[in-house]
């Protein structure tokens, strides 16, 4: 009779079937009126307590959105969902919808799965979904939210000539005569969906019986993924039936598609200086050479997210050929650590050739590029230290690329004058990628597990998947092509920079889709690390007068003048207003919000500090950036208040540059607690380097209500102001800042 129990639970395990998981129902309840207009009112005061008399802010209302949200229909949001991976369920587009309506209270949002897992029922079915959002959203011409209908370009290559990475698409429309009949994938074929191995299809749903149909679903889903056609090649994507999986091997392409719908549309790089994706040694410079970029498109550029900051430069020692470059005074190279884990474990053994072992470690590691850890043999998250961290950045992606951020796009010239595509000119915008369907989810710090992409993987899970190699004294040679993508990654160590995410804030003449898609489109926008701080940043002599962040401005004879002002975001009062339990169960409440929401106090946090970056274009392509970017370049000091700071400033040395230069202002606020703002939370000797760490992990040993907080400068980044002599570059003297 004990046999027939496990039999009995296997054959039902075996007897159920999965369902497909539809877009889910949005919420059509209305928000009221008056919750609208107070925040128009709130902004209204704080313009006016940093105008002038003779000089006021402009007018333009500043809107807040999230331009990054995943939900179940995206695999790996799916996989996420999954009970073993301490996932709570499934989080469809709708659930986005209402998320962003009554938890985070976001003015527009836009949905963005990754293609390669969107079936073309589940593309038929988000369109619906965002159509029906933006019908409960009220008028048109005043909605209370904007959804913005789109999808994910997710290509990754293992070497840095082999990548370009990830770049949402967004479409101004979403009448089904007006956006693609298919989303366009990268080709990636070993990420559309995997199935669960047959042993994980029968044990997962016994170990977790009551929530067993989950796994069945996903196991549905993979399958209706995998039974989709490729596209035939050589068709205009126009003329491909709508039920094939379609592709676009690179950005150029992707945009040669997009041209032949002909809709609206703009394409937002993303996750650039990412190290969990982006191998180490990219370089914007490469596609910007090659012509993939588009300036009428990629007039945005994700500078924040759940994945730090892409911001900063650092002229950091790069691999060359197998040479492991030595350690700096801020930077240690993680193939070196590697040469240096192995010379410890050799020590110990007694050996007596550690210095030769430490160098072939070092050659491994870097022969094997992005899957360089697999090379130390049953190595710990904390054997690594801090190698190829940013120890100076505020909130860095983890093993931030510096070729992949946005000083680096912003200095970069191609080396082809009179081509449209010369330069990157992009706006600066933050946003979430989250995989919860949380669009604006860092609105109050709390709940780790829920709010951010850390794992949260049971212990046996957690062994079953770790290196259970023994920690042997000598390197193992590993061969990139030979290593699956889902193991390059090192998910555990990186689970120590997953934040909640950021913000695009957009200086918008009306809460209305148009408006909204015309200040994206002027670049009219600044990013925020989550906190929704008010900026305005305003060049005030220009040729044609005074013109917003954003603006190309030719013809500058001049200094330049600038005007900057912000004003904190405000406190937040524990739980939801009043209309989000008028419209929400208890039950939906706590599944949906977690039972907090955007729930602003009367008071402002203080802005500490303004910080200028100045940034010089380069003359030619070879110009290193190291000489060009200022950071920061000037630097004011803030009341410290509530009531915000402005302050005005020139260039003197602009009329000598003859050269285009760009500048951004960044304001700082005050320090307040934010999950995982620690990152591997280092102790450091008295030479600041890391001796020993208490990373934040992603299993039981790190438990799920320990948010890991830590202090924050919370912050936002204008976008640039690009300006220019009316002497053409090839005839501008060769200048260098004293």
């Amino acid at each position: 009779m004990r046999r027939a129990f496990p039999l009995l639970f296997v054959a039902l395990g075996l007897a159920c079937s999965g369902e497909h998981t539809g877009p889910g129902e949005v919420n059509p309840a209305a928000i009221p009126a008056e919750a609208t207009a107070a925040h128009d009112a709130r902004q209204t005061d704080a313009r006016a307590g940093l105008s002038r008399d003779a000089d006021a802010l402009p007018a333009k209302q500043i809107l807040f959105g999230d331009l990054h949200v995943h939900t179940t229909f995206s695999p790996d949001a799916f996989l996420m969902a999954l009970p073993m991976l301490g996932g709570s369920g499934l989080h469809p587009p709708a659930d986005a919808c209402d998320f962003a309506r009554f938890c985070s209270d976001l003015d527009f949002w836009s949905i963005n799965d990754h293609a390669e897992g969107v079936s073309p029922q589940h593309w038929q079915e988000t369109v619906a979904s965002i159509q029906q959002c933006n019908e409960v959203a009220g008028d048109p011409s005043n909605p209370d939210l904007v959804s913005f209908l789109g999808w994910e370009w997710t290509q990754v290559g293992g070497t840095p000539d082999e990548h370009y990475g990830h770049k949402n698409v967004i479409f101004r429309d979403t009448d089904a005569g007006r956006v693609p009949r298919r989303p366009i994938a990268a080709p990636r074929p070993e990420f559309r969906v995997a199935l669960l191995p047959r042993v994980a299809r029968t044990l997962f749903p016994l170990l977790h019986f009551p929530e067993r149909q989950i796994y069945y679903d996903y196991q549905r889903y993979a399958e209706d993924i995998g039974a989709v056609q490729a596209c035939p090649d050589g068709v205009p994507t126009t003329e491909l039936p709508d039920d094939c999986h379609e592709t676009a091997a690179d950005p150029r392409t992707l945009f040669t598609k997009l041209d032949e719908w002909g809709f609206e549309s703009l394409v937002i790089p993303h996750g650039t200086s990412w190290g969990l994706m982006t191998p180490q040694g990219f370089d914007l410079a490469r596609p910007l050479a090659e012509g993939q970029h588009d300036p009428n498109r990629e007039r945005l550029f994700e500078i924040y997210s759940g994945h730090g900051s892409a911001e900063p430069w650092r002229d950091w020692p790069e691999v060359s050929g197998d040479v492991c470059p030595m350690p700096s005074d801020d930077f240690l190279p993680c193939c070196w650590r590697a040469g240096e884990i192995i010379a410890e474990r050799c020590e110990a053994s007694g050996g007596d050739d550690c210095e030769a072992r430490a160098a072939e470690a070092r050659v491994n590691f870097v022969r094997a590029g992005s899957a360089g850890p697999r090379t130390i043999p049953g190595v710990e998250v904390e054997d690594w230290l801090d190698c190829d961290q940013c120890r100076d950045c505020f909130n860095p992606a983890y093993s931030h690329v510096p070729g992949g951020s946005a000083q680096r796009a912003l200095s970069l010239t191609r080396d082809a004058p009179g081509d449209a595509g010369d330069r990157y000119r992009f706006g600066l915008i933050g946003s979430s990628d989250t995989h919860d369907a949380r669009g604006g989810n860092g609105f109050k710090e709390f709940a780790r597990v829920e709010n951010t992409e850390a794992p949260t993987r049971p212990a046996f899970m957690q062994r079953f998947l770790s290196d259970r190699r023994e920690p042997v004294a000598r390197s193992e040679p590993v061969v990139l092509s030979e290593v699956p993508l889902s193991e390059r990654r090192y998910i555990e160590r990186g689970a120590s920079f997953f934040l909640t995410g950021g913000l695009v804030a957009a200086h918008s003449a009306g809460r209305d889709r148009r408006a909204i898609w015309d200040a994206l489109r002027s670049r009219e926008v600044y990013a925020t690390s989550g906190e929704r701080i008010l900026l305005w940043f305003d060049l005030l002599n220009a040729p044609t007068g005074s013109v917003p962040m954003g603006s190309e401005v030719d013809g500058q004879a001049s200094p330049p003048r600038f005007r900057v002002a912000a004003a904190g975001a405000f406190e937040q009062k524990p739980g939801c207003p009043e209309n989000v339990h008028a419209a929400l169960s208890p039950e939906r409440l706590e599944s949906l919000c977690l039972s907090e929401c955007y729930h602003p106090s009367d008071a402002r946090r203080a802005i500490t500090r303004i910080e200028v970056v100045r940034i010089r274009a380069q003359g030619h392509a070879d110009e290193p950036p190291g000489e060009l970017i200022e950071d920061p370049w000037r630097v004011q000091d803030c009341p410290g208040d509530g009531a915000g700071c402005r302050f005005e400033f020139d260039d003197p040395d602009y009329p000598r540059f003859g050269r285009e230069v760009i500048y951004y202002a960044r304001a700082i606020q005050e320090p307040t607690m934010a999950v995982n703002a620690g990152g591997l939370r280092c102790t450091r000797d008295a030479d600041g380097r890391c001796v020993d760490l208490s990373p934040c992990h992603g299993d039981d040993r790190t438990p799920r209500d320990d948010d890991c907080l830590a202090p924050n400068e919370e912050r936002a980044w204008s976008s640039p102001i690009f300006v220019r002599p009316a002497l053409a570059l090839s005839e501008a003297p060769e200048t260098r800042s004293p």
